[in-house]
C-alpha cells in the first residue's frame, strides 16, 4: 500500500457497501480513520462495530466541524457532495475523494472503464466474460457486484469497472487503458441541475484514457477532449474502418469490425437490437486491451443475459414475458421497447408494464415506440398519473400492484405478444430495489404459468 499514515484522519462518509469496502482498504494499509453516515441506524452499524471496534463510527446529522478535522473524506456514491456540512469542511480544507481514486493508486493491472445510463452492467460482464474466456486473471466490479477496493485483495491483469455518474463526480486519478459512455438519456435529474451537468460528469470517465469507445449513434458519447487519443466507435449502422457495427449478408445482421463479419445476429442468446450494440461495445473494449478476439466471440455466443435485464422469463399460451426491473429511467425503457419491438410478428403488440418514481424525468420520449408497437398499455405506482397525462397513443390501464399488473397484461395479450417490465422509473415507492421489483415480476408470471 502506499497510503502514508498522517496525525490527520481520514473519514468515511456513507456506511455501506462502498464506505465498508473503504474502510477495509484503510485498515490493510494502516491508515487512521473514521466513518459517519447521515442515518441514525444503517443497516451495516453492528457489522462494522464488530470488524473495526476501535475505529470511530459516528450515526446521524453530519457535523461540519468534525468533518473539518479530516485530510480526506471518503464520500460513498450515494451521498450528494453539495451536502452543507460536506461543502464547508472542503472549503475548510478537506479534500474530497471517492473509492476509485482509492483503487487507481493502488491497481497496477490495465483498467476498462464502463458508463453510461443503461446497459453498464450488461457490457462490463461481457468485457470480464470476455477476457476470462482468455485465460486472464480478471476483477470485476465497481458499482456491480464486488466495491473496486476489495478487487484489489486478488491479483489481476485486468480489472473491468462499471461506473455511475455518482462515482464519477469524485474521480480524478482513472487513467484507464480503455473507457466508454454507453449511451447518455435523462436520468437523476433530481441530483444533477440539468442534462449538460449530467453530462458533463459521464464525460470525465475519458480523462487520461488511452483508448476511447463512444456510441456513434449517440453524440453526447462523443468525448470532449483534445485530438491526439485513439477512439474506436460502435453502433448499429454499417462500420468505417477498424469500427464495429452491424452488416447485412444474405438477409442476415453480423456483428462487424469494418468489413469484417464476425458473428451473426442469430448466434447470440440475448435478444433485441440494444443487445446488439452492447455485443459491439464490448468487442471493441476487449479489443482495446488485447484480449483474443476468438475468446471474445466465443464468450458471447455464450452469454445468455443478466437478470432483470431483458431477462425471458417464461412463455404463457403463445405469450413471451420479459423482466427489465433494471430499466429505472426512460432511455433503459427506449431500448427495451425498441430492442423487443423489433422482433414482434406482424400484428402482434408488446404490453408495457411501467411506473413508480419518476425521477423528474420527462415521459413523452416513450410515445413514438408505443404508437409503434403497443396498444395496451399497464401502469403502477406513485408516478403512473404523470405517465398517463404524458403518453399518447396506447390504451391505459391502472394497477394496485405488480401482481395485478402482470395479471392485466396477461388478460390483454393473444399469442405472438409480449408482456414486458420495463418501468422507466426507480422502484423505492412499492420496493427496497429493482431486484426485488425484478423477483415479483417472476413470481407473478411463474404463478400465472402454474395455473395455464
Amino acid at each position: 500500500m502506499s497510503l502514508i499514515t498522517t496525525d490527520k484522519q481520514r473519514i468515511i462518509i456513507g456506511l455501506g457497501q462502498t464506505g465498508l469496502s473503504c474502510a477495509r482498504y484503510f485498515q490493510r494499509a494502516g491508515v487512521r480513520f473514521a466513518v459517519c453516515d447521515t442515518r441514525e441506524a444503517p443497516a451495516a452499524a453492528v457489522s462494522f462495530r464488530s470488524e473495526f471496534p476501535g475505529v470511530d463510527l459516528h450515526l446521524g446529522e453530519l457535523d461540519a466541524d468534525w468533518l473539518a478535522q479530516a485530510q480526506e473524506l471518503v464520500i460513498s456514491p450515494g451521498i450528494d457532495k453539495r451536502h452543507p456540512a460536506i461543502e464547508a469542511a472542503v472549503a475548510a480544507g478537506a479534500s474530497l475523494i471517492g473509492d476509485i481514486d482509492l483503487f487507481c493508486r493502488e491497481a497496477v493491472a490495465p483498467i476498462v472503464a464502463i458508463t453510461g445510463s443503461n446497459a453498464k452492467s450488461t457490457v462490463t460482464t461481457l468485457v470480464g466474460l470476455m477476457a476470462e474466456q482468455s485465460g486472464m486473471a480478471v476483477g470485476v466490479g465497481g458499482n456491480i457486484g464486488t466495491p473496486a477496493l476489495d478487487l484489489l485483495m486478488q491479483p489481476a491483469e485486468l480489472y473491468v469497472l462499471e461506473l455511475s455518474s455518482f462515482q464519477l463526480e469524485t474521480t480524478h486519478e482513472l487513467r484507464a487503458a480503455a473507457a466508454t459512455v454507453l449511451n447518455v438519456s435523462p436520468d437523476h435529474l433530481d441530483r444533477y441541475t440539468g442534462m449538460q451537468d449530467y453530462t458533463l460528469t459521464k464525460q470525465r470517465i475519458y480523462r487520461g484514457a488511452s483508448v476511447v469507445v463512444a456510441n456513434r449513434q449517440d453524440p453526447l458519447t462523443q468525448p470532449l477532449m483534445a485530438q491526439g487519443v485513439e477512439q474506436r466507435t460502435f453502433g448499429l449502422n454499417a462500420p468505417d474502418l477498424k469500427q464495429y457495427g452491424v452488416l447485412e449478408h444474405d438477409g442476415e445482421a453480423w456483428l462487424a469490425c469494418g468489413l469484417e463479419r464476425l458473428l451473426p445476429e442469430r448466434a447470440l442468446k440475448i435478444r433485441g437490437r440494444h443487445n446488439l450494440a452492447n455485443a459491439l461495445a464490448a468487442l471493441a473494449l476487449a479489443d482495446a486491451v488485447d484480449v483474443p478476439r476468438e475468446a471474445s466471440l466465443q464468450a458471447l455466443q455464450a452469454f445468455a443475459g443478466l437478470e432483470h435485464r431483458c431477462q425471458w422469463v417464461a412463455e404463457i399460451d403463445g405469450v413471451s414475458f420479459f423482466n427489465d426491473s433494471k430499466g429505472t429511467n426512460v432511455g433503459a425503457t427506449l431500448a427495451a421497447l425498441e430492442g423487443l419491438g423489433a422482433t414482434l410478428p406482424a400484428g402482434n403488440q408488446l404490453i408495457l408494464i411501467a411506473g413508480g418514481v419518476g425521477k423528474e424525468q420527462s415521459f413523452a420520449g416513450l410515445n413514438a415506440p408505443l404508437k409503434r408497437y403497443s396498444r395496451d398499455l399497464v401502469l403502477m405506482g406513485r408516478d403512473a398519473g404523470l405517465i398517463a397525462a404524458e403518453v399518447d397513443g396506447p390504451s391505459v390501464h391502472m394497477a394496485a400492484s405488480l401482481p395485478d399488473a402482470v395479471m392485466r397484461a396477461q388478460a390483454l395479450a393473444s399469442a405472438g405478444d409480449i408482456v414486458l417490465l420495463s418501468p422507466a422509473c426507480a422502484s423505492f415507492d412499492m420496493f427496497s430495489g429493482y431486484t426485488e421489483r425484478g423477483d415479483v415480476f417472476v413470481q407473478a408470471v411463474e404463478g400465472i404459468a402454474t395455473c395455464a
